[in-house]
């Protein structure tokens, strides 16, 4: 019962409180990347995860060429 209704409420709570907590963080590398880089801010790559299955993954564009 546990794993099939807390642990999506509460992963779901927990991920707010640090979206909240951490978006100023956020914010500075956002404006970082684009002033150093420029854009895109975001990378994004299609991933195999758990049995396989594919899920894009965003990260913050930080490597150059």
């Amino acid at each position: 019962m546990y794993r099939k209704y807390f642990k999506r409420i509460m992963d779901i709570f927990l991920s707010l409180i640090a979206l909240i907590v951490f978006s100023p963080f956020l914010i500075l590398i956002a404006l970082l990347v684009r002033v150093k880089l420029g854009s895109p801010v975001l990378f994004r790559q299609d991933r195999p995860g758990m049995n396989e299955k594919i899920f894009t993954l965003y990260k913050f564009r930080t490597m150059t060429l």
